[in-house]
C-alpha cells in the first residue's frame, strides 16, 4: 500500500471518521469531549464544524444510558461511533455492551444487526493510575459477538476503523494513546484493513514474537536490536485480538519453533495465555522450546513514576525474554540499548520518539 503522505495515528483516525461520515449520512459520532477543541487526542477535531451538532455531539456522564441509545440507533439503521477517552469509563456500560450489543444478532436469529463501533483509549503514562490506564482487551475478547481490534500503526488505524464502521455487528476499537503520536505512510483514499488478519512487521527465523497495539511497536524495535546479537526474530502484529489470526501465528511458529507473546495487559487470564494455549493444545510438536509470555504483574496500575518504571514491560523486557527462550546470553542488551542514539534519555512514561515511523 505505497504512499508518500506521512501523518499521525490521531490524524489517520480522524480522517477515517471524516471520510466515513462524508460517504454515509447514517454515520454519527458521540462521546465525552468529542466536540471539544482538543477532540479526544485530536481524533475528532473539526468534525463538529463540518457535520454539525446533529451528527457530532457531546455525551453526558451516563455511559450505560448512552450506550443503550447508540445500540438503539444502530438497530434502527444508523451507524454510531461511540467514543470513550478512557476504556475505564466504558466499564459503566458493560451491561449494554455485553448483554445487548454483543448478543442481539444471535438472540434474534440473525435478523437484526447492530452496526456499532465503540472506540476506547487505553495506555499509560503521565501519572495515569489504576482507574485511568487499564488495558482490558481480554475482557471484551472473552465475549462472543464482539470483534476487538487494536491497531499499532497509522495506516492500520485508518483501515481498521473503516472496516469496523462497515461491519454489520459491534466492534470494540482499542487505541493505545501513544499510537496517536506515531507517524507513518497513510493513503488518503478510502481503503479497509481486514478485521481478523495479522501483519508480519519483521521477518525472522529464530523466534516468533506475537504482539498488538503499542507493544507491537516495542516488539518491532526489539527485533531490530536483537539482530545485533545475531538473533532473527519474526514479529506478528495481531491488529485484531478477536477473532485471532491463528493461521499467521501457526505458520510463523512452525518456521521458528519458538514463541513469545507480548501483551499490554495482565498475564492473569489474558490474551497471551490464550494464544499459547492454542499453540500448545493444537500442535505442540512445532515447539522447540517452552513458549513465554510478557504482560503486567497481577496488581492494580500504579501512578508514581518510581513504580511504573518497574511495572510496564518494554523493549528491554522483550529482548531479555527472547534470550531466555533461546538460552542466549543477555548481558550485552543494556549496552546495545545504551548505544542506540534513538533511545537516549527516553522517559519510560512517554511515547518513544524512535517509534515515530514510518515503519
Amino acid at each position: 500500500m505505497p504512499s508518500k503522505r506521512v501523518i499521525t495515528g490521531a490524524a489517520a483516525i480522524q480522517e477515517a471518521i471524516d471520510q466515513s461520515m462524508a460517504k454515509d449520512p447514517n454515520v454519527f459520532v458521540v462521546g465525552e469531549g468529542v466536540p471539544d477543541p482538543k477532540g479526544v487526542f485530536g481524533t475528532t477535531v473539526g468534525l463538529r464544524e463540518k457535520y454539525g451538532k446533529n451528527r457530532v455531539w457531546d455525551m453526558p456522564l451516563s455511559e450505560n444510558a448512552m450506550t443503550g441509545a447508540a445500540i438503539g440507533a444502530a438497530i434502527s439503521g444508523m451507524k454510531p461511533i461511540l467514543v470513550h477517552q478512557r476504556l475505564d469509563f466504558a466499564l459503566l456500560s458493560l451491561d449494554q455492551i455485553i448483554n445487548n450489543a454483543a448478543k442481539w444478532f444471535y438472540m434474534f436469529g440473525g435478523q437484526q444487526s447492530v452496526p456499532l463501533v465503540i472506540r476506547m483509549v487505553i495506555g499509560h503514562g503521565w501519572g495515569q493510575g489504576a482507574q485511568h490506564s487499564q488495558n482490558l482487551q481480554a475482557l471484551f475478547a472473552h465475549i462472543p459477538g464482539l470483534k476487538v481490534v487494536m491497531p499499532s500503526q497509522p495506516a492500520d488505524a485508518k483501515g481498521l476503523l473503516f472496516a469496523s464502521i462497515q461491519d454489520p455487528n459491534p466492534v470494540i476499537f482499542l487505541e493505545h494513546r501513544w499510537i496517536h503520536s506515531a507517524v507513518g505512510d497513510v493513503p488518503k483514499k478510502f481503503y479497509t484493513t481486514p478485521i481478523g488478519k495479522a501483519n508480519i512487521t519483521h521477518k525472522g527465523s529464530d523466534i516468533t514474537i506475537v504482539s498488538s497495539s503499542y507493544m507491537a511497536l516495542e516488539s518491532l524495535r526489539a527485533a531490530q536490536l536483537l539482530a545485533k546479537l545475531g538473533i532473527s526474530a519474526e514479529v506478528i502484529d495481531l491488529r485484531t485480538i478477536s477473532p485471532l489470526d491463528e493461521t499467521s501465528i501457526f505458520r510463523s511458529v512452525r518456521k521458528t519453533g519458538r514463541l513469545l507473546v507480548v501483551d499490554s495487559a495482565w498475564t492473569n487470564g489474558g490474551i497471551a495465555g490464550e494464544i499459547i494455549t492454542r499453540v500448545v493444545t493444537k500442535d505442540m510438536s512445532i515447539l522447540k522450546a517452552m513458549p513465554a509470555r510478557i504482560g503486567l504483574p497481577n496488581m492494580p496500575t500504579p501512578s508514581s513514576p518510581g513504580l511504573t518504571k518497574y511495572y510496564y514491560p518494554n523493549l528491554e523486557t522483550i529482548m531479555k525474554s527472547v534470550c531466555d527462550v533461546l538460552r542466549k546470553d543477555a548481558s550485552s542488551i543494556k549496552k546495545i540499548i545504551a548505544e542506540d542514539p534513538s533511545l537516549q534519555s527516553v522517559p519510560h512514561d512517554v511515547p518513544n520518539s524512535s517509534y515515530m515511523g514510518p515503519f
